[in-house]
């Protein structure tokens, strides 16, 4: 029986990577989607023939939507899978396979970009970055990828020299004088205009960020504990660990530390490992830490340690840094981003001493991470010495927890910090 690949994520399609009549094996990624923080790849959900596909390059799909079906070489495709161009293919010489969708049309901004019916600029999120460092006005650029989508190749090939001058925008500010900018967001009045002033749209990614922590910060009554412990004791651990991992290649960050100690602490607190609801309150026996992180283009995305708890060190650190490493490159897997019932925040390499974050809905916490700080301290003797001292701050929705288990989270957090061979066993 054919089986169904769906949809992981909403998004809109950028390539299919596998044809009609390919052979695919069950993880073999088969097809790109420009989802709202980075590009992902979709996975075969089982391994056989690519039957049918029902996605066009350039068409925009929700979570949930069959996009093809696999099955047996000799299998008829389901019913619910298959675009209409490949199933008349299909009827008209069973023996041929079905061509790849063709690419939906797109219009023009009159410069050479192609845009959505929404006014869009078509690009790559790798060709969005790449413009956003190099300056580059994307409207301008001539797209030659599929639907006149511009790719990596036309951006590093630019030439501001030779390209029209993008038309003038206009734009329209709704009855009562504000502009629209997003849900949720409230409106300032017309847009400014003279010398000095550069307009440029919210990314897509940016109103994703935008439109979640409104949703958060607006309907979560966030409280915070912060707690200052010393992190000697783990820098030590960590500079042992990696002098014994040398000769494999891995190298364990103190933010692969500060992720499982935040989810062994979790296997104490099981409440905090859950999610809201309204009248349900959803509690998770895996503990999967989500896990902050910057990209090039000044946008962020969580990806996901799963089961951090149950994992040693050295094969969360090998995992993060592939994640990483993905994200910065706009190019996840679905797995990376799905499943996060607790999220980590670490500024420390910014130099943060502090800072409090936005609870990730409907997780029930979230820890921030502030920079680690030699400091004057009071040893245990009442002698007076140096301590390498660092912030850290969870932020909890009191619909979920109360201060009292706040606190006691956090101490137990300290306990395993400052007493990190307990994060081996």
């Amino acid at each position: 029986m054919a089986t169904e690949v769906t949809l992981t994520t909403d998004g809109m399609l950028l390539n299919w990577l596998k044809d009609v009549g390919d052979s695919v094996s069950e993880g073999d990624i088969i097809a790109e989607v420009e989802a709202d923080k980075a590009t992902v790849e979709i996975e075969a959900s089982a391994s056989g023939t690519l039957l049918s596909v029902d996605w066009e390059i350039g068409e925009e799909k929700e979570e949930g939507a069959v996009i093809a079906t696999i099955g047996a070489s000799d299998e008829a495709p389901a019913d619910s899978g298959g675009s209409e161009s490949a199933k008349a293919q299909q009827q008209e010489d069973p023996k041929e396979e079905a061509s790849e969708p063709a690419p939906t049309t797109a219009s023009s901004n009159g410069s050479g970009a192609s845009v959505t019916e929404d006014g869009r600029i078509k690009a790559s999120p790798v060709a969005r970055n790449i413009a956003e460092d190099k300056g580059i006005d994307l409207s301008q650029v001539q797209g030659t990828g599929p639907g006149g989508r511009i790719v990596k190749s036309d951006v590093e090939g630019f030439d501001p020299a030779q390209a029209k001058p993008a038309p003038a925008k206009r734009t329209s500010a709704p009855s009562g004088g504000g502009s629209s900018v997003g849900a949720g967001t409230p409106t300032w009045g017309k847009l400014p205009e003279g010398d000095g002033i550069e307009v440029t749209d919210v990314s897509r990614m940016r109103r994703a960020i935008a439109d979640g922590t409104i949703l958060s910060k607006s309907n979560i009554p966030h409280f915070y504990v912060t707690v200052s412990m010393d992190v000697d004791a783990l820098l030590k651990l960590r500079k042992e660990i990696n002098a014994t991992l040398e000769s494999e290649g891995i190298k364990v960050s103190v933010n692969d530390m500060l992720i499982k100690a935040a989810a062994l602490t979790l296997r104490k607190f099981p409440n905090l490992n859950s999610h809201y609801y309204g009248d349900k309150i959803v509690s998770y026996t895996d503990i999967n830490i989500g896990v902050s992180v910057a990209l090039p283009n000044n946008g962020l995305i969580n990806v996901v340690a799963h089961n951090a708890d149950k994992r040693s060190l050295s094969d969360l650190a090998a995992a993060n840094i592939e994640m990483y490493t993905r994200a910065r490159e706009g190019k996840i897997k679905p797995a990376d981003t799905k499943g996060a019932t607790f999220t980590i925040s670490n500024l420390g390499a910014y130099g943060v001493d502090h800072f409090a974050a936005i609870i990730s809905a409907p997780e029930a916490g979230m820890l921030a991470i502030g920079t680690a700080k030699k400091v004057p301290v009071v040893k245990d003797n009442g002698e007076l010495g140096v301590g390498n001292m660092m912030n850290v701050t969870i932020s909890i929705d009191h619909r979920v927890s109360d201060g009292a288990e706040g606190a006691t989270y956090m101490q137990e957090f300290k306990a395993l910090i400052e007493n990190p061979m307990r994060l081996l066993a």
